[in-house]
């Protein structure tokens, strides 16, 4: 379904209050805290989404965007080096599940969660951000896959961990079954399987997706069975060992 997007001088005026107070609010934080941030303590719990939904007043995707531009606020003052390292972060999970649940359809909570709040150089940390996108992804597969495929990348490269990363990278190929999906993120547990020298599962799972009639473009067939082909090969070579 096509989204319109409404003119400015469609908002309602309370939205725009409540921007305003959100920034006058903003100015002052900033005034209370010269030197720096606030601790995780001073994050606020996340709202409950039925509260939200009735302060929104009939207009959630609006106060959804409010909401997110207050998340975004929390951590932009100060001087720390490295931003967002010090937040509560079950506590900000809370808070973009929240504002997913008033927008279903918005990006912006997904897209902030897996480019921003996900790439914080804190394992931690950035596991509760991964666990938020695939718990999201599970509710809307195919839209919401470019996310997961990115935080998978993450533990793959960024966390080192193949388990992780194949964990998510299953989940894409077994539940993104829109035709718009590209074939590169429905094989990356093959290629995570090459990395965890499963060459064997890599090989089966090559030849269900080439059995199960699912890969309609030619070009994509051809790619898999030239792949299939190398991994034989690799196996081949390696038994020769």
């Amino acid at each position: 379904m096509t989204r319109v997007q409404r003119p400015l001088s469609a908002v309602p005026p309370w939205v725009w209050g409540a921007l305003l107070a959100l920034l006058a609010a903003q100015i002052g934080w900033r005034s209370a805290y010269p030197q720096g941030s606030p601790d995780a303590a001073d994050f606020p719990p996340p709202p409950r989404t039925g509260l939200l939904r009735i302060a929104s007043l009939g207009e959630p995707e609006m106060a959804a965007r409010v909401a997110m531009l207050y998340l975004q606020s929390v951590d932009f003052s100060g001087d720390r080096a490295i931003p967002y390292q010090n937040l509560d972060y079950l506590r900000l999970v809370g808070w973009l599940a929240a504002i997913l649940e008033l927008d279903p359809r918005s990006d912006y909570p997904l897209f902030s969660a897996a480019r921003v709040y996900a790439e914080v150089p804190d394992p931690a940390r950035a596991r509760i951000a991964y666990d938020f996108v695939y718990r999201a992804f599970l509710d809307d597969p195919n839209r919401r896959w470019p996310w997961l495929a990115h935080v998978a990348l993450l533990a793959k490269h960024r966390l080192g961990d193949l388990g992780l990363a194949r964990r998510y990278a299953a989940a894409i190929q077994r539940q993104a079954t829109a035709a718009d999906v590209p074939l590169w993120a429905r094989q990356m547990e093959i290629f995570i399987l090459e990395d965890l020298n499963e060459l064997q599962a890599a090989k089966v799972m090559i030849g269900g997706l080439l059995a199960s009639g699912t890969i309609h473009d030619p070009a994509e067939a051809r790619f898999l069975a030239q792949r299939l082909e190398e991994l034989e090969k690799r196996g081949s070579a390696k038994n020769v060992k």
